[in-house]
């Protein structure tokens, strides 16, 4: 029993936390000519030291997987940045207060937030072509942030933020 209670638990956390994510490309780009990757030597994610090695890792790792080589001197430089918003709950309950006699009437209703905030967070994967120095893919991600995950639950994060937002990469291009 305690392995199905904690089965549903990690099914609740990953299902709350989905990744969406927004892809633009270039059409007229052949993407089949491109085999070799690197990043900019300023790459400034907006991420501490040990997240940006963790989505460094696991960019490595996807990239390698579709056939692509880290190179010194890259067919595609990738840049990668972040940032972090806060948001309101969405989740509400309403309270309210009305009255009617005769002819007269009036109300008041409030919304009451249900929890604290949310941090949103959003990671943005530009690849740009080293020779022409133009963005000709781009994918942003956007996720929900918990500040208290522990280094392992940071890897898993990170790694299918990665997953997602490069599984488009490269594009199916109809010419």
């Amino acid at each position: 029993m305690k392995n199905y209670t904690y089965l549903i638990v990690i099914f609740l956390l990953v299902s709350c936390s989905a990744v969406r994510v927004n892809y633009d490309y270039d059409k007229d780009i052949d993407f089949t000519a491109y085999t070799t990757y690197g990043y900019y030597n300023d790459l400034d994610t907006g991420l501490s030291d040990l997240d940006t090695k963790r989505l460094l890792n696991a960019t490595n790792s996807v990239l390698r997987l579709k056939g692509f080589m880290l190179s010194e001197e890259p067919d595609l430089y990738i840049n990668i940045t972040s940032k972090t918003s806060q948001s309101q709950p969405k989740n509400t309950v309403g309270v309210g207060v009305g009255g009617a006699g005769r002819n007269l009437g009036g109300g008041i209703s409030i919304g009451l937030p249900i929890g604290g905030t949310n941090l949103d967070r959003e990671i943005v994967f530009d690849f740009i072509d080293s020779q022409r120095d133009v963005l000709i893919w781009q994918a942003a991600s956007f996720s929900t942030l918990k500040e208290n995950l522990s280094p392992e639950h940071r890897t898993q994060k990170l790694q299918q933020i990665v997953e997602k937002a490069l599984s488009k990469y490269p594009p199916k291009v109809n010419k």
